[in-house]
Order: C-alpha cells, then structure tokens, then sequence
C-alpha cells in the first residue's frame, strides 16, 4: 500500500506551573510516539482520556509545534515548516472535532462556513462556490435549504455533519477524527460513522480515528493503536488487538467494554 504518513519519535511536551519564583514541570502528553498510514486505511487510535491522543493528532496537523521527532507527510518532512509554508498543505489535512457546536462559528450561517474554505485558498468563482456548498451538504445528508440556517438551529448530529462537510472540502487526503461521535446518541452515532465510512470510500481518504469508546474503535477501523500516558504500547491490525491484544492495559481496556449479549465473551 502507498504510504501518506510517518511519525517518528513525535514528543509533545508542555511546560506547566512555571512563574516568576517557579521553574515548572514539564507534561509529557505525546511521548516519543512513532507508526505510519498508508492511503485510504483507517488508523484507530485509542486510550483513557488524558492519555495524549487528542494532543497527539493536534500535533501531527502542527496546530501544535512538535517538541521532537519528525511529522513526514506524502514523503515532505513537514515537522519545522512555518505557519506560512503550511498553508498550502493545510488542504490535504483536516480535522473533525468532538464538539462541533464550539468548533463552528455561531454567527455564520452554514453556506458561510461552508464557503469559507474556498475562499481562504482562493478557489472557484462565488457562483461556483454556491454550487460546491450544495454539492457538500448532499454528500452529507443535509438539506439544500441549511444554507441560510444557523448552527445553533441543528441537532448534535446534524451539526457534526456540517462538521465533517467542512472538513471534506477540500478534498484532503488525510483526516483525523477527534472524539467525532463521542458527544451523540447511540443511534446518530451509528449514522456518522457510516457517512464517515462512505466517504472515505469514495474519497479513498487516510483517517486517524481517535476514541476511548474500543467497540466503535473496532467498528471502523484497519489498524488499532493504544496508547497509554503519552505512548504507543500496542498496535496491530484491530483483529490482532481485540482478538489477542498483547499488553496488559491494552487487556484491561478491552475487559471494560460493556457485554451487550450473554454468550459474548471479551478475548
């Protein structure tokens, strides 16, 4: 398979308490973590919160400045480029959030915030950017007429809908999921992860899954990595973790997923 990204010994440490008469201690929140993904392939990243997983794909997109190692994206060591040699590769790599009602602006309506990356890049005409957020919200499910609506106006799941429109417009070849359906119902959750699938399908998009929720992990994923106080310490194809996980906090993860049927029984 074609690989689109590697991580190399990636640290992310932050420095906490420091004032005037404190030296601060250093949080080591990603700590020398290292794996690839190939194109189209789903890596589902997985551990407690606090574990470092969230800060650990902020870091791979640098919205945070990595602290050491190497982010190598299409084969470009991207870990040192400033915020302006970024900026044309910000296209190709996107993120969804958890919380799409704070990641999306309330004062704009969606075809805004739907337009928006467009203009940023300076693509297309304002005609054919009117068409392209329509084209979006059909990808989506949503109706033509949530041009004109606000954020606040739809459900948890509809929002993370427009969330996920936004992230797609641009075509990227990589997304990382951030808790993208740890907010919603059962049911909704289920619907998302299908349009997510879908999409990466037909987009043959690299995704970076990240969870604590193991049972949506193995839903939707190729690969599984856990990951514990800022480190990698199992990965595998999800078959391997969940059918014969090798680390123990990887089992004892695995022995707190809820048995949903009596003649179920965790590995």
């Amino acid at each position: 398979m074609d690989e689109i990204l590697r991580i190399e010994n990636l640290k992310q440490h932050f420095v906490s308490g420091k004032g005037i008469l404190k030296k601060g201690y250093v949080i080591k929140a990603v700590d020398g973590v290292s794996f690839s993904l190939n194109r189209g392939e789903t890596l589902g990243l997985v551990g407690e919160s606090g574990c470092g997983k969230s800060t650990l794909g902020r870091t791979i997109l640098k919205l945070f400045e990595p602290t050491d190692g190497k982010i190598i994206f299409e084969g470009q060591d991207i870990t040192r480029l400033s915020a302006r040699q970024m900026r044309p590769l910000r296209k190709d790599m996107q993120i969804v959030f958890q919380d799409p009602l704070e990641s999306l602006n309330q004062r704009h309506t969606i075809g805004m915030i739907l337009e928006e990356p467009f203009i940023i890049h300076r693509i297309g005409t304002p005609a054919e950017r009117k068409q392209w957020v329509l084209e979006l919200l059909n990808k989506v499910d949503l109706p033509a007429s949530s041009v004109d609506r606000y954020p606040h106006e739809f459900s948890g799941g509809q929002r993370q809908r427009i969330g996920i429109a936004r992230a797609i417009a641009l075509k990227p070849k990589l997304l990382i999921c951030d808790e993208s359906v740890s907010a919603l119902d059962v049911s909704v959750q289920a619907q998302i992860l299908n349009l997510l699938l879908s999409l990466q399908k037909e987009m043959d998009l690299a995704v970076i899954f990240i969870s604590h929720d193991l049972s949506v992990v193995k839903h939707v994923s190729d690969r599984v990595a856990v990951m514990y106080f800022g480190k990698i310490v199992e990965q595998g194809t999800a078959e391997a973790i969940y059918t014969a996980p090798q680390a123990d906090y990887t089992r004892k993860l695995l022995s707190a997923i809820p048995i949903t049927h009596p003649n179920q029984r965790q590995a």
